[in-house]
């Protein structure tokens, strides 16, 4: 934003009526003064010639064969000198000929030609010659000679020794007057021959290379520029207005011209707006998981920090000196910004991230694309480190492999720039600071952002992943069962997760709190009765769905109370999807009810995510594999693939963007896990003194109790109708089983 939008403008001439200061710096260009340092580099250029004497040896060879032909005899000419007369006839007209070739007949004349005009031609031709010296374009530092037969350069810079074609005309008619022994007329028909059929001078202008050179130059000469600081006086009161003075007003004024310049706002704006669209978009097309209003404000205030420091790191280099302004660049921790966010979003979200950041500090540093390409690979490379720690040691440790990183991409970008060789250590070494930079931001900032935001943070799923959590002792202690199977389930899905490169770290907290909200009725469910009467037998089948359909929502409830986190409600919410429990939905039917389908339902919605997904097919998967009699791993095997293509079947995971390669890497996992906790063991046989001691302490036992309690069934014998086998009692509640 410009807050001066309007100032009296003087043309060269001119008398100031006020003193003009400049209110900001610029850099003012002389488009006239570039022009004419470039038209005095170029005349001063050497121009570049291409020498050759092979049309003069061509040119002297016909005259010597022409020589041989007149003096054989005119009776005994052979077919090839009567082409070579008729020839040359053509070429001079025949009355020319007519003329000359009688004189060239003369011994005397040969003679002269042979010893005396043919060398100092050819030797005149040998150091060049040109057409024309007054045309020949000649500059101040003479002209670069290209020969091309003998393949090599030569630099003259005297001109004056370089004849042209009139020249050398002259100095053959002196030397053919220095011949006494010559007729006049033969003098005469030789000039007129040379200045006939003399070959074109062995000098040429390379237009092409000279061209070249040209734009080289043009490149090599940088433009001049006027240096204007902030607070200059740019023309005094009073002062008659020169050239250079003009131009920097009509700069000062320009800058000021509008309060916003448009067309640099309007193009940040398309070009951020198709960035930020991977925020909301999926690389499929489709929308993305929403995003919560603090997700929003989060990721607004993370763009106007850092936008916010690089405006002020300019200003503040703009101050002190724009020389600076390069190890600014180097020195701003911008991957910071990207390591944040990759602890809270997805992958497509912080990779948005980190081209907007990129994108926006790049344009306020005053930067060249080279340094968006530099920030945006650091904070790549940063956000992989970050994801693959599993600790705060972790993290810290992967300061060496960023350092190092960081200097062989800024090492690359100095390269691509054309940065001269001496200020590659001063960058290098203020990268390595940025480094160390970043990694104290990300430790800095990430427990203010989950105090604020309440966001779950990849160091908050590291600390949550402890069992000795109040959460995980509460479950522990309160539903024994679930907490078991929350275990297992949570080995099974980092397993699956590690095979298909889902997010194994929030896989793994999830399962362990996906079952959470068991905890308010926990003797509801099969895995914690251990034994004890079944107490949906005593339940409408309406009741007892309801109190299973409850643990989803009582789940979501104690996840946001505790702060785990928005990933992990989700996931809590979503691993059951929408199936229904047909165990109660048929026990309904079988009662003479008309039951709704839909009450027997969870609300879903179905997996949003590989994560979500994940979760819910282990779930499924160790929750019936209880019911296997005897788990060998091809039953195991069996199990996993008729529950895994019931829930697809469902279309539990058309959302979840699983493919059937994930799906059969899953499956491989899971059997994997569950055969190994399934594994068989050696009976080891007692031996006889224990069995007769056992048998002793048992009669004793009987005849103390009396016949009252032997009598009496086994406390954990299950008796009446409730007596049945351990599988179908895990079947009377079964929140994870399409056939229950």
């Amino acid at each position: 934003m410009n807050f001066k939008t309007s100032q009296r403008m003087y043309k060269a001439g001119d008398v100031a009526e006020t003193e003009v200061i400049a209110d900001k710096e610029l850099l003012v260009e002389d488009p006239r003064a570039t022009q004419e340092r470039i038209d005095q580099a170029i005349f001063q250029m050497p121009k570049i010639y291409d020498l050759t004497i092979t049309p003069y040896l061509q040119f002297q060879e016909k005259l010597l064969q022409l020589i041989r032909c007149l003096n054989n005899d005119k009776a005994n000419l052979t077919d090839e000198d009567k082409n070579l007369l008729n020839n040359f006839k053509e070429e001079v007209t025949p009355p020319l000929a007519d003329e000359i070739l009688p004189e060239l007949a003369k011994p005397e004349v040969q003679n002269v030609l042979i010893k005396n005009i043919f060398p100092f031609i050819l030797q005149r031709m040998s150091s060049g010659m040109v057409s024309d010296f007054r045309s020949a374009n000649v500059g101040r530092a003479g002209i670069l000679i290209r020969d091309l037969d003998a393949k090599r350069d030569i630099l003259r810079p005297e001109m004056a020794t370089i004849p042209d074609v009139q020249t050398m005309l002259a100095e053959i008619s002196v030397k053919l007057r220095q011949h006494r022994n010559l007729h006049p007329s033969s003098k005469q028909q030789l000039n007129v021959l040379f200045s006939i059929a003399l070959p074109p001078a062995s000098l040429t202008l390379n237009q092409e290379a000279t061209k070249r050179r040209e734009e080289d130059i043009r490149a090599q000469i940088g433009t001049v520029y006027y240096v204007v600081q902030k607070g200059d006086i740019i023309v005094r009161e009073g002062d008659k207005v020169t050239r250079e003075q003009q131009l920097k007003l009509h700069a000062l004024i320009r800058s000021n011209a509008e309060f916003i310049a448009w067309d640099k706002t309007l193009g940040t704006f398309v070009f951020a707006l198709f960035i930020a669209l991977g925020f909301f978009i999926a690389p499929s097309g489709k929308p993305g998981t929403p995003l919560l209003p603090k997700d929003l404000f989060f990721i607004a205030l993370m763009l106007f920090l850092f936008g916010l420091g690089s405006l002020g790191a300019y200003l503040l280099t703009v101050k002190i000196g724009l020389h600076y302004l390069a190890i600014v660049i180097a020195l701003f921790p911008v991957a910071s910004c990207v390591g944040v966010t990759s602890t809270i979003f997805s992958a497509r979200r912080y990779c948005t991230m980190g081209l907007l950041v990129s994108f926006f500090c790049t344009l306020l540093l005053h930067a060249q694309w080279q340094i968006f390409i530099a920030y945006f690979l650091s904070c790549m490379l940063f956000t992989w480190l970050v994801v693959s720690a599993y600790s705060r040691q972790d993290a810290i440790f992967s300061l060496l492999p960023f350092a190092c990183g960081q200097i062989i991409i800024w090492a690359s970008m100095l390269m691509l720039a054309q940065t001269p060789l001496e200020v590659y250590p001063q960058q290098l070494i203020c990268t390595v600071i940025s480094s160390i930079l970043s990694l104290f931001l990300l430790f800095a900032t990430s427990p203010i952002l989950e105090q604020i935001f309440g966001y779950c943070t990849r160091f908050r799923l590291m600390e949550l992943m402890s069992l000795e959590q109040p959460l995980m002792q509460q479950l522990m202690v309160t539903a024994p069962g679930t907490y078991h199977h929350s275990l297992i389930v949570a080995n099974m899905v980092e397993a699956g997760a590690n095979a298909i490169g889902a997010n194994s770290m929030l896989c793994k907290v999830a399962a362990l709190y996906h079952d959470i909200g068991k905890t308010s009725y926990p003797e509801y469910f099969i895995e914690n009765q251990f034994g004890r009467p079944n107490r949906h037998d005593k339940l409408a089948p309406s009741m007892s769905a309801l109190i299973l359909l409850s643990h989803v929502k009582k789940g979501v409830e104690m996840a946001q109370k505790y702060k785990l986190g928005r990933e992990i409600s989700d996931i809590i919410q979503q691993h059951h999807g929408t199936r229904s429990m047909q165990f109660f939905y048929q026990k309904a039917l079988k009662m003479g009810e008309n039951p709704v389908e839909s009450d027997y339902s969870y609300l879903g919605p179905r997996p949003q995510t590989k994560e979500s997904a994940i979760i819910m097919l282990a779930d499924s998967v160790e929750a019936s594999s209880r019911t296997l009699t005897d788990p060998t791993p091809a039953r195991i095997k069996s199990h996993i693939d008729k529950i895994v293509k019931g829930i697809f079947a469902e279309g539990q995971l058309d959302e979840s963007e699983l493919t059937f390669k994930d799906l059969h890497y899953l499956s491989e996992s899971f059997q994997r896990i569950l055969t190994g906790i399934f594994h068989q063991r050696i009976a080891y046989p007692e031996s006889k003194k224990n069995e007769v001691l056992a048998k002793k302490n048992e009669e004793s036992k009987n005849a103390a109790n009396g016949e009252k309690h032997t009598a009496q069934p086994k406390n954990n014998e299950p008796q009446g109708p409730k007596n049945e086998p351990v599988a179908q009692k895990k079947d009377a509640c079964p929140e994870n089983s399409t056939q229950a």
